[in-house]
């Protein structure tokens, strides 16, 4: 489809797993979030086995982070269930543009909106563009995120953990008020935490206490917005292939990851995404405040 992006063998459920790689080349980025179109190699954002049912037909979902990574299969799988997107990104161009080329080639509608989330002014422009190009907003997912690794909390900066708090709790605060006013009854909100919220990382002391943040938000926004009828949940990743691993760790480190899980590997995006499809469709329903895990069989 895109001369970034060659043909990959994807790996669908019905396929022997052990085809997903167990391993990875090293490799390191410079700058985070990270660019998908550099990894080696490229993550599995899809499941060409999926046979859609109209779960998200007619909706609208905004997804922080929907150019690459987790945010980019939530995006595609949102888009074949019917759904049209509207994608913040940083400034990941030809990944959001990708991104936006697969879900329109998939008959659904996909709006751009580059900028630093950490503005609260940008939440306001993107809930109102939302309003302006599709009359309505019925899915809120925040999954923006960087993070850091520090041997110890005395190499943590006042500049990192205000970045990484900026970046990580305070976007899902912005975007969530931004939003809400347009958000009806059976509306979804799902945030991104992670099972550094409850497991902790050595090495990602200031990014594992945005994630307990996180955690703690989804529970308290879903009794707020209860009688609301809107509901409020979170998916906790474990390690997954994103752009952000070879953009945070060492190429050792990059080398081994995800290695330590019960299945003894890192998970791809494209088994991540329909729990967040689950939380966005009817099938939850009577579902609020809850978190769920996805994580290669860590018991948390």
């Amino acid at each position: 489809m895109n001369e970034n992006y060659p043909t990959i063998p994807y790996i669908g459920y019905k396929e022997d797993c052990t085809k997903v790689p167990r391993t990875f080349p090293a490799q390191h980025q410079d700058l985070q979030p990270g660019l998908e179109y550099k990894m080696t190699p490229l993550p599995i954002y899809e499941n060409p086995n999926y046979i859609a049912s109209k779960k998200l037909e007619g909706k609208v979902a905004i997804i922080s982070g929907g150019d690459s990574g987790i945010g980019r299969a939530v995006s595609v799988l949102f888009a074949k269930e019917g759904a049209n997107v509207v994608i913040s990104y940083l400034n990941e161009h030809r990944d959001a543009n990708y991104t936006k080329q697969v879900i329109e080639g998939l008959g659904r509608k996909c709006l751009l909106i580059s900028g630093d989330l950490r503005d609260e002014n940008l939440s306001k422009y993107i809930a109102e563009t939302t309003m302006k190009t599709f009359g309505k907003i019925d899915i809120l997912v925040n999954n923006c995120g960087v993070q850091f690794p520090q041997d110890s909390i005395l190499n943590i900066s006042s500049q990192q953990l205000k970045d990484t708090f900026e970046t990580n709790i305070y976007t899902f605060f912005y975007l969530t008020k931004a939003v809400l006013p347009y958000l009806k009854e059976n509306s979804s909100i799902i945030n991104t935490t992670s099972i550094t919220a409850f497991d902790g990382k050595k090495n990602l002391i200031d990014y594992s206490a945005t994630k307990g943040a996180i955690t703690v938000f989804t529970k308290s926004l879903a009794l707020s917005l209860a009688d609301s009828k809107i509901r409020v949940n979170a998916v906790a990743p474990g390690p997954i292939w994103t752009p952000l691993i070879p953009a945070s760790f060492t190429k050792e480190q990059v080398e081994i990851f995800g290695a330590e899980t019960p299945l003894k590997r890192a998970g791809q995006p494209f088994e991540l995404a329909p729990a967040y499809l689950y939380l966005a469709s009817d099938d939850s329903r009577y579902v609020t405040g809850q978190i769920i895990n996805v994580n290669g069989g860590t018991i948390v």
